[in-house]
């Protein structure tokens, strides 16, 4: 069985729900399931279907923040 596995690195999460978390590349992924969420064009714009609604990419630009890096280290 062969396997290729891709390595992205996520910098921006959203402030309303923080499990979906953005590339640099504008690749959405959710972080509970592991997913990527593809982009979908609906009503004349670019929208992500985040926690079951259909949210507009400009409205979700207001929304990012930086991913806050984590100083808990247990060695």
């Amino acid at each position: 069985m062969n396997s290729i596995s891709i390595k992205y690195t996520l910098k921006y999460q959203l402030q309303s729900a923080p499990n979906y978390q953005f590339t640099t590349d504008k690749k959405c992924f959710n972080k509970k399931t592991g997913r990527r969420i593809k982009q979908t064009y609906c009503g004349g714009s670019i929208r992500y279907c985040i926690n079951g609604k259909f949210r507009s990419l400009s409205s979700l630009r207001k929304e990012l923040e930086l991913i806050p890096k984590t100083t808990d280290c247990p060695f």
